[in-house]
């Protein structure tokens, strides 16, 4: 799965965690807690808000900030380039005399703009990695990247990033820096807090049409297999939407295919605990030293296969699946074609309406019995995407102090997790803190967050709409859900007791009735039924793969896809059992047996990382 795809598709993760349906008042005021008004708050008291300890003239660590400073930011995970603007852009400028002019690679050439960029010795002053394989350790190498340890860079204006993540650091030392340099540090830290990580959703669902599955008499759910039955008869009862549009329980899309899999046929792994380690040929579970063979029986990818095929037996499968992109099965949602979502960011967020959800229509998680979704934990040392900061840098200080307050509580909380989640945003104007000092979102807050474009900021906070304000740098610096130690809440909005318990919706209140939860999430920890994967590091360089066998590994992976989808949509039974023993026949010809023996000692490598992490 390309990483600008998950990013701007786990975008919508928070929007689809909005538990409510109410778009507020919409008359642009930032009405305050529960409806009330914030009190007329003058825009030049949030903006010292959001300026902290120091001035835009010079900062509490003495650096002069008189002078504006432009910088360029290269980010190969970015989906918007040009100069940053609105309420984002007059919060930096504000408090740091910061403008930022981003270079988009994904909208300029790909990997030859990437190339590009590295052939020329300069890749700008701040660069975002979407991870750390191939291009950041030759950047590293060719030597682009800055030291961050070099003349007491980090510890003089990276004291929050050193105090707060210094696992992080570690890693960043012992995995890229020889031990004791620091090219740059991991996207999504936390620090070592128990517990899933994700929001008030697991990242998988599954997710039904909650008021079908009521009509038909909600049956229970016993193993995956059994939601083709429940499906049908869902789709029985509904077998057109309003348009007159035939509906399916699955449409599947090939534009987030990577190497090695038709990617939606790893999600019931997922559900099961387990997970892939990329451009391998194992899953590993999540909360033990276990796993198993990509193309083994046991795999929960080959079964998905089978279920796939199965559906489309009983026309559960949208035939446009085999050329459709991933946009266009999101406008299938919100047209109200689909019954099944893997992820309650792709089916709540694309069809739960606040007219639909005020009914009780919407999509709801599911579970099947014996269900243990996969979490990913805190992670202390960071996610494989890297922020850097390039060696011909202007003002290196500066951009380190500026890096550094999105670790701290402020910057955080304004913007909550960047390119994984809808930021909080300005406080004052789309949330603030209650005289209890917990916080809560405006009326105009849930106005952003639910229309993020229709929504215009008012000019004294930066103007233009939510959505073109946000930062474009598109990295998320620390995970949303951590707990702000300045409020004893996350970060996220979606999580505040205030957001939870805000005028649920008729779907709100049916679903939460029956499950006994708040929260999906709530619902699965209170019935141990998530796998915390713990987040840890071997201490010493990961393990890589030699060319020969990455190009054996290629190979194998094309030859897995591309069967993939002809098994899916075979004539028969007797076409699928054919078809199937071809593709295994020719990725072991191809070398399956080396690139298994290589995902093995990656497993390995990967129950000794755990061991590192404290209890």
């Amino acid at each position: 799965m390309k990483f600008r795809t998950i990013a701007a598709s786990l975008l919508a993760i928070s929007l689809a965690g909005a538990m409510t349906a109410c778009s507020g008042s919409g008359n642009g005021s930032g009405g305050g807690k529960n409806g009330a008004s914030s009190g007329g708050k003058e825009p030049a008291a949030a903006t010292a808000t959001a300026s902290g300890s120091g001035s835009p003239e010079t900062s509490a660590s003495g650096l002069d900030r008189s002078k504006e400073l432009k910088l360029t930011v290269f980010s190969t995970t970015a989906n918007y380039a040009g100069e940053q603007t609105g309420w984002f852009a007059k919060i930096i400028k504000d408090k740091f005399n910061i403008k930022l002019n981003i270079i988009a690679s994904n909208l300029d050439g790909g990997d030859n703009k990437i190339a590009a960029m590295m052939a020329s010795g300069d890749m700008g002053d701040i660069i975002v990695f979407g991870d750390d394989k191939g291009n950041y350790p030759n950047a590293i190498k060719a030597g682009l990247l800055l030291d961050w340890t070099k003349d007491g860079l980090l510890d003089k204006y990276g004291q929050d990033i050193v105090k707060s993540f210094p696992k992080a650091i570690e890693k960043a030392k012992i995995s890229f820096g020889g031990g004791s340099a620091v090219y740059g540090i991991g996207n999504n830290v936390a620090t070592n807090q128990p517990g899933p990580s994700e929001g008030k959703d697991m990242t998988w669902g599954p997710d039904l049409r909650w008021d079908l599955y009521q009509k038909i008499g909600a049956p229970p759910i016993d193993s995956i297999e059994d939601y083709l039955p429940v499906l049908k008869k869902m789709q029985e009862l509904e077998p057109t939407n309003e348009q007159g549009k035939k509906t399916y329980a699955f449409s599947l899309w090939s534009d987030w295919d990577g190497n090695y899999k038709l990617t939606l046929a790893k999600q019931f792994a997922n559900m099961y605990g387990y997970d892939e380690i990329v451009d391998t040929a194992v899953y590993v579970k999540a909360d033990e030293p276990k796993y198993y063979d990509f193309l083994s029986d046991e795999s929960w990818y080959m079964k998905s296969l089978k279920l796939y095929f199965d559906a489309n037996q009983m026309g559960l499968v949208d035939p446009d699946s085999l050329s459709q992109k991933f946009d266009e099965v999101t406008a299938k949602y919100k047209d109200g074609r689909l019954l099944f979502s893997w992820f309650p960011w792709l089916g709540a967020a694309n069809y739960n309406t606040p007219e639909r959800t005020a009914q009780g229509k919407g999509f709801a998680l599911v579970p099947f019995k014996g269900e243990k979704v996969w979490s990913t934990g805190f992670n202390q040392y960071g996610g494989n995407g890297i922020l850097s900061i390039g060696a011909k840098a202007k003002d290196p200080e500066r951009i380190m102090e500026f890096i550094n307050w999105f670790y701290t509580p402020e910057g955080a909380m304004i913007s909550a997790g960047g390119g994984t989640s809808i930021p909080n945003g300005p406080k004052g104007l789309l949330w603030d803190i209650g005289s209890d000092g917990k916080p809560y979102v405006t009326d105009l807050g849930w106005q952003a967050y639910q229309d993020q474009k229709g929504t215009q900021m008012p000019q004294e906070y930066g103007g233009g709409s939510f959505d073109n304000g946000m930062n474009k740098i598109n990295f998320s610096f620390v995970v949303p859900s951590l707990t702000n130690p300045e409020t004893g809440e996350p970060y996220d909005h979606n999580l505040w007791e205030t957001s939870l318990k805000r005028n649920p919706t008729k779907l709100d209140s049916d679903w939460r009735e029956k499950m006994g939860a708040l929260t999906a999430k709530e619902y699965f920890v209170k019935n141990d039924m998530v796998a915390v994967a713990p987040q840890g590091f071997t201490g010493k360089e990961p393990l890589q793969m030699d060319q020969a066998l990455l190009q054996k590994n290629k190979q194998i992976g094309t030859v897995i896809q591309q069967y993939s989808w002809k098994m899916v949509f075979a004539k028969n039974e007797a076409e699928y059992e054919k078809l199937k023993a071809e593709m295994l026949k020719k990725v072991k010809g191809l070398g399956y047996d080396e690139v298994m023996a290589f995902s093995v000692k990656k497993a390995e490598e990967l129950f000794e990382a755990r061991k590192s992490v404290s209890p």
